[in-house]
């Protein structure tokens, strides 16, 4: 957002944009705090499981014990012909079996495992996502001069057709590499085992299909109210948090410490979409 406010050549309010920046940096912070909060949650909920399976409320074996080497239930052989006589209650969002059942059905178990890895990658993803809406600035507006004399600039759509073919050529490669060395103990896979499952893509796709869409739009309405507004506007960090509340049960059944600090943090999120919203400008012809 500070890389495109510059470029715009300060079109956007700074007076206005910048307060709404740091309540954005406010929010980040208290997203993190959510996290570690809900994650000591989520720990002492899954320290009670043996408790609760001797109340019956979930099936029948120390699956915590089992999760964390990425097994079954060891008892699952033995008691078949009792599991069909009573089926099986779906855990509920937020409890400790609905967190077994959701590793279970995870690719990559997390039980146990450090988290250093995936902060490190998730910085690293930070840095690039940050980076890329300046670079499309400059591809559309050419700030640097970097093109020859006379040689029109790159209308949005012309920039975002480039952009699409690197992505898919980046998706492809790392698709490739990820296949035949894959990370996190997944087991190794080939091209062909990859085109012949075609289980569970049809997501893959509509994601594509519907980030695609998002991106195009964020780009046209960067280059006609300013790219460091426009940034800041798609509010990712608050449409997500929705979606993961209403969905797939985050924070459910959560401490209170939890709960007022995500609704803090939502607040903020609020407080900082409407401020940048705020500080849209009008882009003017450069000569």
């Amino acid at each position: 957002t500070t890389l495109n406010y510059f470029l715009d050549d300060k079109i956007n309010r700074a007076e206005v944009l910048f307060p709404g920046v740091g309540c954005f940096l406010i929010a980040v912070f208290l997203g993190a705090a959510v996290h570690y909060s809900n994650a000591t949650d989520v720990k002492a909920k899954l320290e009670s499981l043996p408790s609760e399976y001797k109340a019956g409320i979930h099936r029948e074996g120390d699956f915590y014990s089992s999760i964390k080497k990425g097994e079954d239930n060891p008892e699952k052989e033995e008691t078949d012909l009792e599991s069909h006589e009573q089926p099986v209650e779906k855990a509920k969002a937020g409890t400790a079996g609905f967190f077994v059942e959701l590793e279970n059905k995870r690719a990559i178990k997390v039980f146990g495992k450090s988290t250093m890895i995936g902060l490190f990658l998730t910085l690293f993803a930070g840095t690039c996502l940050s980076l890329f809406s300046p670079a499309f600035n400059l591809a559309t507006n050419d700030q640097w001069s970097t093109l020859p004399k006379g040689v029109p600039k790159l209308v949005v759509y012309t920039a975002f057709f480039y952009f699409s073919i690197a992505g898919f050529l980046i998706a492809l490669i790392l698709n490739l590499i990820f296949l035949y060395r894959p990370m996190a103990g997944l087991a190794r896979s080939s091209l062909k085992k990859y085109v012949k499952d075609s289980k569970g893509r049809s997501w893959a796709v509509f994601a594509g299909f519907l980030c695609g869409f998002g991106n195009g739009l964020q780009f046209m309405g960067g280059q006609a109210a300013g790219y460091a507004a426009a940034d800041s506007v798609q509010a990712l960090p608050l449409v997500s948090t929705f979606w993961g509340i209403i969905l797939f049960g985050e924070y459910w059944r959560s401490s209170r410490r939890t709960y007022v600090l995500l609704v803090s943090m939502l607040l903020m999120f609020v407080a900082a979409v409407a401020i940048l919203m705020a500080s849209s400008g009008r882009r003017g012809h450069r000569k």
